[in-house]
């Protein structure tokens, strides 16, 4: 219930956000004023609003949402070897990495697993599962970490939010612009005024286009892992960073217990194979582990 008010109070906030950028830009509508034909330059305007305020809103409150919704229990003091290890640890790390020091938590899930968010890079959040901690070895650990860093000082959080902003642009105005053209050809007779037929196609184009689009984000997403790991293998080790993926393949088989809403943020996003792999938010393990033994993507 609380993920569905979550859920419907974001939406809301996207749309009085996007209404109110709107009036002040002075989009009021994206046809034209003689009411034949479409405003292009109102339509990308309105496009890019409400492109952008859903990416940008679910970006800024990334960080408290994560800490919601996987439970992650922020370390302020802590209260044990292994909690100021994993704080020392991060702070070095970030320190390499010439960000400030994230916060630091642990969430309760025995899938090894671990995540990196927030808008900020300098003010961002490094969480890692309690089953990581217990069956990795510190320099597993280490790695890990040292992976989630690198999202962090590589901006990726930011990086795919723009992505996400920029495809759901193109979603909102290229369906459109097919449904006026598929409705004014339906509409040979001149009959003025919007038919029917608009917003059907509206309506099928957005799925369509929005099927493509998320692929083209999910492969950005593929790609910054590559990064992520080169960044890992940096700031650590790489025979550890190639370590701790391949225990990651080891455990591959566990049920993924990250929210939906934080498996592109994770290490760790589970098995995907055929088409669903066009959708995947991380490559396949042993490609992860085979571009750091060749030393590609960095």
């Amino acid at each position: 219930m609380m993920r569905i008010a979550l859920y419907l109070l974001t939406n809301m906030a996207v749309i009085v956000v996007a209404s109110i950028t709107l009036s002040l830009l002075g989009v009021n509508s994206y046809f034209a004023a003689s009411g034949s034909g479409l405003d292009l330059t109102s339509l990308l305007i309105f496009s890019a609003v409400f492109g952008f305020a859903g990416s940008l809103i679910s970006l800024l409150i990334s960080k408290p949402m994560a800490k919601w919704s996987a439970r992650v229990k922020i370390i302020e003091q802590p209260g044990n070897d292994a909690e100021r290890w994993l704080l020392q640890t991060v702070k070095e790390l970030s320190g390499k990495a010439g960000i400030k020091m994230p916060e630091v938590g642990i969430f309760p899930a025995q899938q090894s697993n671990a995540f990196a968010t927030g808008w900020n890079k300098n003010a961002a959040l490094v969480a890692v599962s309690q089953g990581l901690l217990t069956r990795f070895r510190p320099e597993e650990v280490r790695a890990v970490l040292a992976h989630e860093i690198g999202h962090v000082a590589n901006g990726d959080m930011v990086t795919l939010s723009l992505v996400q902003g920029v495809v759901n642009t193109f979603v909102i105005f290229a369906a459109r612009v097919v449904g006026y053209v598929v409705d004014s050809f339906m509409r040979r007779d001149g009959g003025g005024g919007l038919g029917f037929g608009y917003y059907i196609v509206v309506i099928v184009a957005e799925i369509i286009f929005g099927i493509a689009a998320s692929a083209i984000v999910m492969w950005f997403s593929r790609f910054r892992e590559y990064r992520a790991d080169v960044a890992g293998a940096q700031l650590a080790e790489r025979r550890d960073m190639i370590s701790a993926l391949q225990r990651l393949k080891a455990e591959s088989q566990m049920p993924n217990q990250m929210p939906d809403t934080l498996v592109a943020f994770g290490i760790n996003s589970g098995l995907a194979k055929g088409f669903k792999a066009l959708f995947a938010s991380h490559p396949p393990l042993d490609d992860r582990i085979a571009a750091l033994q060749e030393k590609r993507h960095g």
